[in-house]
């Protein structure tokens, strides 16, 4: 099967009984929520992509490990789960939500969420196409705290990315043109030094960012399955260092908020999806300064107001939640509780 027959199924596969465990546990617990992804496999080849840390890069054609129903049963039935409150992340680690055969699952999962009357934060991230029929049915959804993150990095290198940013360009002014309840970000991503940070670069992000109601930008994600991906497509190391998070020069970023001086703009995605609806940051960043230092005033006075250092009690009692044997030795401090 050809890549273009790829990206134009319009169904997926049950998923294979060979598929890795770390594959076939769909419910995945995260520093910011819990991420659904009962769909795995994706034809776009990004370079950078999450899934060769889970050998699965090769796998093309998307899968289905359950029913959509069955998978939102299970998401709201997981001990971290809490309705109203858990930010939900779906189809994000191992295929894109907006594929042909995989919006379908899409939309009967966020349905399936929203008939339960649930206002749970829920983030969905695409590079793919968005059309005005998926706008309207994701507009007609009556609870959920939807937004949507459109990855665009401006990169022409189809060894590091073969899927054209026009793409998501397009999809952004879908959203722009059509969608209200639905916020859309601008989630410019991965900027690589000396690949992606040029001034024509930064100028197209800003341009791109009058469509969106807050960008998040970030660094590259680089491990070692990723770097040796990279070296056998033939390109060059990007970093001469490996990293746990993303890297992302200081000088690089310094640059970038010069360029968006006036623009709303977040080093942190909870913190530009906090901006887009209003709200507090779910992820409670704000007692970390010099992360929010780049913030909007009104944002920083909302997310004040609603941050507060928890009680000791109200710490342990999590803890127990989740089995943490050493309930004396918690730390909490104005910036954060260390366990």
């Amino acid at each position: 099967m050809t890549k273009a027959e790829f990206l134009n199924l319009k169904s997926v596969r049950p998923a294979p009984d060979d598929l890795p465990r770390s594959l076939r546990n769909f419910i995945d617990y995260r520093k910011s929520g819990l991420s659904l992804n009962h769909i795995v496999g994706c034809p776009l080849d990004c370079g950078y992509c999450v899934r060769h840390l889970f050998e699965n890069f090769s796998m093309k054609r998307p899968h289905l490990i359950v029913d959509d129903e069955i998978a939102v049963q299970e998401l709201i039935g997981h001990w971290a789960f809490r309705a109203h409150t858990t930010p939900i992340q779906i189809f994000n680690r191992a295929t894109d939500p907006f594929l042909p055969g995989v919006k379908t699952h899409l939309f009967k999962t966020l349905e399936a969420l929203d008939r339960r009357g649930l206002s749970n934060p829920v983030l969905v991230i695409t590079r793919w196409r968005i059309d005005r029929s998926d706008v309207e049915r994701l507009e007609a959804l009556k609870n959920l705290q939807l937004t949507i993150l459109v990855t665009w990095s401006g990169i022409h290198d189809e060894r590091v990315e073969p899927v054209p940013s026009a793409i998501a360009a397009g999809s952004l002014e879908v959203l722009a043109k059509s969608a209200s309840r639905v916020k859309k970000i601008l989630y410019w991503r991965p900027i690589i030094s000396g690949l992606n940070d040029t001034i024509d670069h930064f100028a197209s992000a800003r341009r791109l960012s009058e469509l969106a109601d807050a960008t998040v930008f970030t660094g590259l994600f680089y491990r070692k399955e990723i770097q040796a991906y990279f070296r056998e497509a033939g390109v060059p190391d990007l970093y001469t260092d490996l990293a746990r998070r993303k890297i992302l020069p200081r000088d690089t970023e310094s640059r970038i908020l010069a360029h968006f001086e006036g623009r709303p703009i977040f080093r942190k995605t909870s913190c530009g999806v906090a901006f887009a609806h209003g709200t507090p940051d779910f992820n409670g960043h704000f007692g970390i300064s010099e992360i929010c230092s780049i913030c909007p005033e009104g944002q920083r006075e909302i997310c004040s107001k609603h941050h507060h250092k928890p009680d000791t009690e109200a710490v342990r009692s999590l803890a127990r939640s989740v089995s943490l044997a050493d309930l004396n030795g918690i730390e909490i401090s104005d910036r954060r509780i260390v366990v």
